[in-house]
Protein backbone atom coordinates (compact mmCIF):
# COMPACT_ATOMS: atom_id res chain seq x y z
CA UNK A 1 0.00 0.00 0.00
CA UNK A 2 1.55 3.29 -1.13
CA UNK A 3 1.14 6.33 1.13
CA UNK A 4 2.70 9.83 1.22
CA UNK A 5 4.91 8.52 4.04
CA UNK A 6 6.11 5.45 2.17
CA UNK A 7 4.91 1.94 1.45
CA UNK A 8 2.91 0.04 4.07
CA UNK A 9 2.84 -3.73 4.07
CA UNK A 10 0.19 -4.73 6.64
CA UNK A 11 -0.05 -8.30 7.90
CA UNK A 12 -3.83 -8.04 8.29
CA UNK A 13 -6.79 -7.28 6.06
CA UNK A 14 -7.54 -3.56 6.40
CA UNK A 15 -11.11 -3.71 5.11
CA UNK A 16 -12.58 -3.33 8.64
CA UNK A 17 -10.78 0.01 9.00
CA UNK A 18 -11.98 1.14 5.58
CA UNK A 19 -15.51 0.09 6.56
CA UNK A 20 -15.39 2.20 9.73
CA UNK A 21 -13.99 5.20 7.86
CA UNK A 22 -16.77 5.00 5.26
CA UNK A 23 -19.43 4.36 7.92
CA UNK A 24 -18.53 7.26 10.19
CA UNK A 25 -16.85 9.54 7.66
CA UNK A 26 -19.42 9.37 4.85
CA UNK A 27 -22.58 7.40 5.69
CA UNK A 28 -22.91 9.20 9.03
CA UNK A 29 -23.42 12.53 7.23
CA UNK A 30 -25.86 11.35 4.58
CA UNK A 31 -29.44 12.69 4.73
CA UNK A 32 -32.77 10.89 5.09
CA UNK A 33 -31.67 8.81 8.09
CA UNK A 34 -29.51 6.50 5.99
CA UNK A 35 -27.02 6.01 8.81
CA UNK A 36 -29.74 5.02 11.29
CA UNK A 37 -31.29 2.70 8.70
CA UNK A 38 -27.95 0.94 8.37
CA UNK A 39 -26.88 0.72 12.00
CA UNK A 40 -29.90 -0.29 14.02
CA UNK A 41 -33.25 -2.01 14.15
CA UNK A 42 -34.47 -5.58 14.16
CA UNK A 43 -34.63 -6.99 10.65
CA UNK A 44 -32.59 -4.03 9.44
CA UNK A 45 -30.13 -4.18 6.55
CA UNK A 46 -27.08 -4.80 8.75
CA UNK A 47 -28.84 -7.65 10.55
CA UNK A 48 -29.78 -9.36 7.30
CA UNK A 49 -26.24 -8.95 6.00
CA UNK A 50 -25.07 -10.64 9.19
CA UNK A 51 -27.43 -13.53 8.50
CA UNK A 52 -26.08 -14.00 4.98
CA UNK A 53 -22.48 -13.64 6.18
CA UNK A 54 -22.90 -16.32 8.85
CA UNK A 55 -24.86 -18.51 6.45
CA UNK A 56 -22.06 -18.21 3.90
CA UNK A 57 -19.49 -18.92 6.60
CA UNK A 58 -21.43 -21.98 7.77
CA UNK A 59 -21.81 -23.41 4.27
CA UNK A 60 -18.13 -22.78 3.53
CA UNK A 61 -17.16 -24.49 6.79
CA UNK A 62 -19.43 -27.43 5.92
CA UNK A 63 -17.68 -27.88 2.57
CA UNK A 64 -14.30 -27.60 4.33
CA UNK A 65 -15.45 -30.34 6.70
CA UNK A 66 -16.38 -32.62 3.80
CA UNK A 67 -13.10 -31.94 2.00
CA UNK A 68 -11.08 -32.51 5.18
CA UNK A 69 -12.85 -35.68 6.30
CA UNK A 70 -10.50 -38.05 4.48
CA UNK A 71 -7.37 -36.04 5.22
CA UNK A 72 -4.95 -36.71 8.04
CA UNK A 73 -5.18 -35.74 10.79
CA UNK A 74 -8.96 -36.16 10.78
CA UNK A 75 -9.27 -33.88 13.82
CA UNK A 76 -9.17 -30.95 11.36
CA UNK A 77 -12.51 -32.10 9.98
CA UNK A 78 -14.00 -32.17 13.47
CA UNK A 79 -12.98 -28.56 14.06
CA UNK A 80 -14.58 -27.59 10.77
CA UNK A 81 -17.76 -29.37 11.84
CA UNK A 82 -17.84 -27.36 15.07
CA UNK A 83 -17.32 -24.16 13.09
CA UNK A 84 -20.19 -25.19 10.78
CA UNK A 85 -22.55 -25.69 13.71
CA UNK A 86 -21.51 -22.40 15.31
CA UNK A 87 -21.95 -20.29 12.17
CA UNK A 88 -25.26 -21.83 11.14
CA UNK A 89 -26.56 -21.47 14.69
CA UNK A 90 -25.67 -17.77 14.77
CA UNK A 91 -27.25 -17.30 11.32
CA UNK A 92 -30.50 -18.80 12.59
CA UNK A 93 -30.43 -16.72 15.76
CA UNK A 94 -29.92 -13.50 13.77
CA UNK A 95 -33.34 -13.85 12.16
CA UNK A 96 -35.01 -15.66 15.09
CA UNK A 97 -35.07 -18.80 12.97
CA UNK A 98 -37.28 -17.13 10.37
CA UNK A 99 -40.08 -16.40 12.83
CA UNK A 100 -41.04 -13.04 11.35
CA UNK A 101 -40.87 -14.43 7.83
CA UNK A 102 -42.95 -17.55 8.38
CA UNK A 103 -44.99 -16.56 11.42
CA UNK A 104 -43.94 -19.82 13.04
CA UNK A 105 -42.35 -19.64 16.48
CA UNK A 106 -42.25 -21.24 19.89
CA UNK A 107 -44.52 -19.78 22.55
CA UNK A 108 -42.39 -21.28 25.31
CA UNK A 109 -39.36 -19.32 24.11
CA UNK A 110 -41.34 -16.14 23.55
CA UNK A 111 -42.62 -16.15 27.11
CA UNK A 112 -39.11 -16.09 28.59
CA UNK A 113 -37.52 -13.98 25.86
CA UNK A 114 -36.67 -10.35 26.64
CA UNK A 115 -37.86 -9.30 23.15
CA UNK A 116 -40.70 -11.81 22.80
CA UNK A 117 -38.89 -13.71 20.03
CA UNK A 118 -38.13 -17.35 19.30
CA UNK A 119 -34.40 -17.26 19.86
CA UNK A 120 -31.98 -18.20 22.61
CA UNK A 121 -29.61 -15.24 22.77
CA UNK A 122 -32.31 -12.87 24.07
CA UNK A 123 -33.58 -15.20 26.77
CA UNK A 124 -33.87 -13.58 30.17
CA UNK A 125 -30.73 -14.47 32.07
CA UNK A 126 -28.77 -15.08 28.86
CA UNK A 127 -29.03 -11.62 27.31
CA UNK A 128 -26.97 -10.09 30.14
CA UNK A 129 -23.94 -12.07 29.01
CA UNK A 130 -24.12 -11.22 25.30
CA UNK A 131 -21.58 -8.42 25.50
CA UNK A 132 -19.12 -10.60 27.39
CA UNK A 133 -19.59 -13.35 24.80
CA UNK A 134 -18.85 -10.93 21.94
CA UNK A 135 -15.73 -9.72 23.72
CA UNK A 136 -14.54 -13.27 24.40
CA UNK A 137 -15.31 -14.44 20.86
CA UNK A 138 -13.64 -11.38 19.36
CA UNK A 139 -10.43 -11.86 21.34
CA UNK A 140 -10.34 -15.60 20.69
CA UNK A 141 -11.05 -15.43 16.96
CA UNK A 142 -8.95 -12.32 16.47
CA UNK A 143 -5.90 -13.29 18.51
CA UNK A 144 -5.88 -16.34 20.80
CA UNK A 145 -6.91 -18.79 18.09
CA UNK A 146 -4.14 -18.11 15.58
CA UNK A 147 -1.61 -17.21 18.27
CA UNK A 148 -1.83 -20.35 20.38
CA UNK A 149 -3.54 -22.86 18.06
CA UNK A 150 -2.09 -22.12 14.61
CA UNK A 151 -2.37 -25.75 13.53
CA UNK A 152 -6.18 -25.70 13.72
CA UNK A 153 -7.32 -24.67 10.24
CA UNK A 154 -10.88 -23.86 11.32
CA UNK A 155 -9.69 -20.93 13.45
CA UNK A 156 -9.30 -17.67 11.49
CA UNK A 157 -5.77 -16.71 10.47
CA UNK A 158 -4.02 -13.58 11.68
CA UNK A 159 -4.89 -11.70 8.50
CA UNK A 160 -8.54 -11.57 9.60
CA UNK A 161 -7.79 -10.27 13.12
CA UNK A 162 -9.38 -6.84 12.74
CA UNK A 163 -12.77 -8.28 11.83
CA UNK A 164 -13.00 -9.69 15.35
CA UNK A 165 -10.89 -7.44 17.54
CA UNK A 166 -12.85 -4.33 16.53
CA UNK A 167 -16.09 -6.00 17.68
CA UNK A 168 -14.49 -6.95 21.01
CA UNK A 169 -13.16 -3.40 21.46
CA UNK A 170 -16.57 -1.88 20.69
CA UNK A 171 -18.36 -3.91 23.36
CA UNK A 172 -15.56 -3.34 25.86
CA UNK A 173 -15.81 0.42 25.32
CA UNK A 174 -19.61 0.27 25.46
CA UNK A 175 -19.65 -1.48 28.84
CA UNK A 176 -16.82 0.60 30.29
CA UNK A 177 -18.70 3.78 29.34
CA UNK A 178 -21.71 2.51 31.28
CA UNK A 179 -19.64 1.46 34.31
CA UNK A 180 -17.71 4.72 34.47
CA UNK A 181 -20.42 7.24 33.45
CA UNK A 182 -23.70 5.43 34.03
CA UNK A 183 -24.57 5.79 30.35
CA UNK A 184 -23.65 3.75 27.29
CA UNK A 185 -22.33 5.06 24.00
CA UNK A 186 -24.68 5.13 21.01
CA UNK A 187 -26.05 1.76 19.98
CA UNK A 188 -24.27 0.97 16.72
CA UNK A 189 -24.00 -2.71 17.54
CA UNK A 190 -25.60 -4.17 14.41
CA UNK A 191 -23.27 -2.19 12.15
CA UNK A 192 -20.22 -3.25 14.17
CA UNK A 193 -21.26 -6.89 14.69
CA UNK A 194 -21.43 -7.27 10.92
CA UNK A 195 -17.63 -7.32 10.87
CA UNK A 196 -17.49 -10.59 12.81
CA UNK A 197 -19.82 -12.32 10.37
CA UNK A 198 -17.83 -10.98 7.41
CA UNK A 199 -14.58 -12.14 9.00
CA UNK A 200 -15.85 -15.69 9.45
CA UNK A 201 -17.23 -15.74 5.91
CA UNK A 202 -13.91 -14.52 4.48
CA UNK A 203 -12.03 -17.10 6.52
CA UNK A 204 -14.33 -19.92 5.43
CA UNK A 205 -14.28 -18.88 1.78
CA UNK A 206 -10.48 -18.57 1.55
CA UNK A 207 -10.03 -21.88 3.39
CA UNK A 208 -12.43 -23.57 0.98
CA UNK A 209 -10.50 -22.23 -2.01
CA UNK A 210 -7.25 -23.52 -0.54
CA UNK A 211 -8.68 -26.99 0.07
CA UNK A 212 -10.11 -27.12 -3.44
CA UNK A 213 -6.70 -26.23 -4.87
CA UNK A 214 -5.06 -28.95 -2.78
CA UNK A 215 -7.61 -31.44 -4.01
CA UNK A 216 -7.11 -30.49 -7.65
CA UNK A 217 -3.33 -30.84 -7.42
CA UNK A 218 -3.34 -34.06 -5.38
CA UNK A 219 -2.06 -37.11 -7.29
CA UNK A 220 -4.82 -39.39 -8.48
Amino acid sequence: MKTPWGDLVPSVDLFPLVYLIVLYGIVYFLPFGIFDFWRKGEDGLAEWLQFFAYLGAGLSALLCFLLSFNRRPRIQAMWWLLMTVFCLYVAGEEISWGERLTGFGFDLLREVNAQGESNLHNLEGVQNYLHASFMAAGVFLGWLGWRFFPAIEAFPARRFSLYFLIVAAFYFYWDVSWISHGDRIRNDQEAIELLMGLGLWMHGFTSLRRLLRLRSTAPG
